[in-house]
């Protein structure tokens, strides 16, 4: 896995977390026990600091990064679905962003809320815990509870967790049988 130090700071994964081989990690990096980092992420933390909390799931080509001088964290067990853009504040605890969201300087995404697929969390903008969210830009529109979302922000987190076991035991790089 590709980590870089730049001006003295350097990524910290935690040994129980998964950074696939071609995940990218720059700077003031933190990766807490049981988080995984999925292929083609990039996490750069150049001039900001970023926390993966633990158990947490960072799918695959999302992009994490914040404003000069910030922090981003992103809450135990919360998504980040496969091609995010996360350049906010706060992802809370057991929160889904949904694949091919994007969220802006400073928003905040409470805990046990889903953004749905798609949607745009403009700078600023703070989606109360326990919500679904959507749109461009994403508004709540109902709370979780009862909802077909609530299923995927309850199960999402113990499957990646599992999911990151298997690849860091099994995933092994085939090389062309041409060389």
């Amino acid at each position: 896995m590709p980590l870089y130090e730049f001006e003295g700071k350097r990524p910290t994964v935690h040994p129980d977390a998964f950074v696939a081989p071609t995940a990218t990690l720059i700077g003031d990096v933190t990766v807490e026990a049981g988080a995984s980092v999925w292929y083609g992420a990039v996490i750069r933390a150049d001039i900001c600091t970023i926390v993966i909390g633990a158990g947490s799931n960072i799918q695959d080509n999302s992009v994490l990064h914040a404003a000069p001088g910030t922090s981003l964290v992103v809450g135990a067990n919360a998504t980040v679905g496969h091609g995010c853009i996360v350049h906010c504040a706060e992802v809370g605890e057991q929160a889904l962003i949904g694949n091919g969201s994007t969220l802006l300087d400073g928003a905040r995404i409470g805990s046990r809320t889903l953004v749905a697929a798609g949607s745009v969390v403009t700078p600023g903008t703070e989606i109360p815990g326990g919500m679904v969210a959507a749109g461009i830009p994403a508004k709540p529109t109902k709370p979780i509870e009862g909802t077909s979302s609530q299923f995927w922000v309850e199960q999402n987190p113990p499957y990646y967790q599992e999911l990151a076991q298997r690849h860091a035991k099994s995933a092994v790089l085939v090389e062309d049988e041409d060389d």
